[in-house]
């Protein structure tokens, strides 16, 4: 590959663009797209384009366009309105060529990072801004106001006009971007050889890098407090962490988390390490590390799961601490097979054996479960699972694109135009190593988990489904439960996961906390970073509730964990571990989907 050249006269940015070295720079780019091609075609015959429509766009799409022309009143209303906007603009356009400084039509919302460089106020490319957000803003308008449609239709074709209007953003594109185009005339050019380069890497890895993926690894600087696993079976390996206090909390507690993404969402570096904390608060802390499972788990089902997984792991810590009574942490996913449990062993009379249960932003109620039930419907689930049952498992890099497509400006094209546009290197952050590190879902248990849950919504219903033998029911559930949602989560919706407040029969606390999914759940006292929210009253109305909330800044976990304290039990002396088969994180955190 032609490298680019830069000698120190030429470095800085004030002397001009250097024409000569510029058009080295282009040469440099001529052959780097012809490397381009011959990886998209090497890429293209290791994998066929599919000219059919899996996600059945076109359909929902054809239905909008239908119900359009059936309102030529509503098409002129819209139409008008546009392009009054467009008049306006130019009246804005040409007050500012002229000195004055009028109030612009419309501003980026505030956490639209897209539009953030100071450049983006020169009136050319604050023309070129203000287009595109009244384009996208009648655009939306006139998806909504569309009649006709049935509700999931209509999601779908507002979600899927959502993703072609932020790909169409102006900051996508280099003659529009000017922080791109002003980058280009700093470095002569160097930058868009850089970003060829790093294209073409994305290409033959067959993902956008979101992070620098040599900064990590597993076990040394992420992932790595200290522990041994204890025990393990085919699903899951389980790890006990070793004690930090010279006293512990007779209470044992157990993580669970979604088998969706790797269990080190909790074990971050270690200033951002839930774990990491947990210990140094006195408990006694164990973790299910969930197999990245491939065509030799193609048969497992949700009853393995939790007989496998969070059944198993009581009986290994009761064995190893002598304890009867465990605390239990869920998160997403992980919090619906906690629930599961609950009801397992209220209906079996083992209830006692869990003596509190906290749910991270977890789904029960799936009725309103957010932009991911776009991708759920009889076409789309009969399309995954024949996919499915020729490999026997969902590829994990199709679950990471469905969750960065719920997050495109921030997961995509934050990284497009940092990585190709910019030439930059993403920067070094744990969080989105870990978003990176995919998994795969056995084809049995995640067709049940999405038509059982997601599709038909049974979950809530008594005896809906059956797991392990036992028909469940999440109101007979009396298990004392710390309920932990944030309000800007895309994937479960504080509004609907606030639904089980309704629906457990026992003693319930919930908290929102501030930012999203993810951030607003990792977030150490440490950092000072976002708030929570509580009510002790839980009103059938989560607005209700939200309106009436105190509010307090900072972190959730000392509010949480003096919570716990009522079901910890005594202090005793730090419990030292007995077996070990490898120390964590284990072998099965480990694999890495390339």
């Amino acid at each position: 590959m032609a490298q680019p050249h830069r000698t120190e006269d030429q470095a800085n940015p004030n002397d001009g663009i250097d024409l000569e070295q510029f058009a080295h720079n282009m040469a440099a780019m001529g052959t780097q797209y012809q490397e381009l091609l011959q990886k998209l075609m090497e890429k293209s015959g290791e994998q066929p384009m599919a000219l059919e429509d899996q996600l059945h766009i076109g359909a929902a799409f054809m239905q909008m366009f239908s119900r359009i022309c059936a309102d030529p009143a509503n098409v002129y209303r819209v139409q008008m309105n546009l392009m009054e906007d467009y008049f306006k603009l130019w009246r804005y356009t040409f007050d500012r060529m002229v000195g004055n400084n009028p109030a612009p039509l419309i501003e980026p919302d505030s956490k639209d990072r897209r539009f953030r460089d100071a450049a983006w106020g020169n009136p050319t490319f604050d023309t070129i801004k203000q287009f595109y957000l009244l384009t996208s803003k009648r655009m939306e308008e006139a998806v909504k106001a569309v009649h006709g449609l049935d509700s999931h239709t209509k999601r779908k074709v507002g979600f899927y006009t959502q993703q072609f209007l932020d790909a169409l953003s102006p900051s996508n594109f280099l003659m529009t971007n000017p922080e791109a185009l002003r980058a280009t005339l700093e470095t002569h050019g160097e930058n868009l050889v850089k970003g060829m380069e790093n294209l073409i890497a994305d290409v033959t890895s067959g993902r956008i890098s979101m992070t620098d993926l040599e900064a990590f690894k597993v076990g040394e600087n992420i992932a790595a407090s200290a522990g041994e696993v204890v025990y393990e079976n085919d699903l899951m390996q389980l790890i006990q962490y070793t004690p930090a206090t010279d006293k512990v909390y007779q209470t044992p507690l157990l993580l669970c988390p979604a088998w969706i993404n790797k269990f080190y969402i909790f074990d971050l570096r270690k200033e951002s390490s839930f774990i990491h904390w947990l210990v140094e608060q006195g408990h006694t802390v164990f973790v299910i590390s969930w197999v990245n499972p491939d065509e030799r788990h193609r048969e497992k089902s949700f009853d393995d799961y939790l007989k496998e997984g969070p059944l198993a792991a009581l009986d290994v810590i009761e064995k190893t601490t002598g304890s009867k009574s465990t605390s239990i942490i869920g998160y997403c996913l992980g919090g619906t097979l906690l629930s599961i449990l609950l009801a397992h062993l209220k209906a079996t009379g083992q209830e006692k054996r869990v003596a509190s249960a906290t749910y991270l932003t977890t789904l029960t109620d799936f009725s309103h479960a957010g932009d991911l039930s776009i991708f759920v419907d009889e076409a789309q689930l009969e399309n995954m699972e024949r996919r499915m049952s020729s490999t026997g498992y969902l590829d994990g890099k199709s679950m990471a694109l469905t969750f960065n497509m719920l997050r495109a400006n921030d997961l995509i094209w934050h990284f497009v135009v940092n990585n190709y546009l910019l030439g930059k290197d993403p920067f070094p952050f744990d969080l989105l190593y870990w978003n990176s590190d995919a998994t795969r879902m056995p084809a049995k248990m995640h067709s049940f988990y999405l038509r059982s849950m997601y599709q038909s919504n049974l979950l809530v219903k008594a005896g809906g489904i059956t797991v392990a033998g036992t028909p469940i029911d999440l109101r007979t559930i009396q298990t004392p439960t710390y309920m932990l949602s944030t309000k800007e989560d895309h994937i479960a919706p504080w509004m609907s996961t606030y639904k089980a407040t309704q629906l457990f029969s026992g003693s319930t606390t919930f908290v929102l906390a501030d930012s999203g999914h993810v951030a607003g759940v990792i977030n150490p006292p440490t950092k000072q970073k976002y708030c929570f929210w509580e009510n002790r009253q839980l009103p059938h109305s989560p607005k209700e509730w939200f309106e009436k909330a105190s509010h307090t800044a900072g972190s959730w976990w000392p509010h949480w964990n003096q919570w716990q304290k009522a079901f910890a039990g005594e202090k005793i002396p730090a419990r030292t571990i007995k077996k070990s088969l490898e120390h964590a994180p284990g072998r099965y955190v480990k694999e890495r989907i390339v």
